[in-house]
């Protein structure tokens, strides 16, 4: 599906209503990675985690990431693939639960773009070396 400038903007009381429909969801899904931009409004701390499942069950292939500042986003930096959480006025929550943890939500252009992209150069590096080395320790 092209990448159209549609916004889908759903709230917690639709979302689940759509939950219990195994079609549903992957109507929800269909809609929401056909747009642009995708706005969770009045939805609990579980239906959080939820919507990361269905992204996860629809596109086993993608990494999911989860950023949140509060308590009440702990279900869904822990179901994703990557959590941030930002330690801030709501409280420390997020920040201990998740796997990177951030003063400001400025800090996490620089966290996403410089230091994954290093992170994934250095995990190659070592897996080829890892490959070099033990093809030599059974060659010799």
């Amino acid at each position: 599906m092209s990448r159209n400038r549609i916004s889908f903007i759903f709230e917690g009381s639709a979302l689940a209503v759509i939950s219990a429909d195994k079609e549903l969801i992957n109507i929800f899904m269909d809609i929401a990675s056909g747009s642009e931009v995708v706005i969770a409004c009045r939805v609990s701390p579980k239906q959080k985690g939820d919507v990361v499942d269905f992204v996860k069950a629809k596109f086993p292939e993608k990494t999911t990431l989860a950023i949140g500042d509060g308590a009440n986003d702990v279900a869904m930096i822990m179901k994703a693939d990557v959590g941030v959480g930002i330690a801030g006025r709501e409280g420390m929550q997020a920040a201990r639960t998740s796997d990177f943890a951030i003063g400001q939500f400025k800090f996490l252009k620089p966290l996403l773009f410089i230091h994954g992209r290093e992170a994934y150069r250095r995990n190659s590096i070592v897996v080829c070396y890892s490959f070099y080395k033990n093809i030599l320790y059974i060659m010799a």
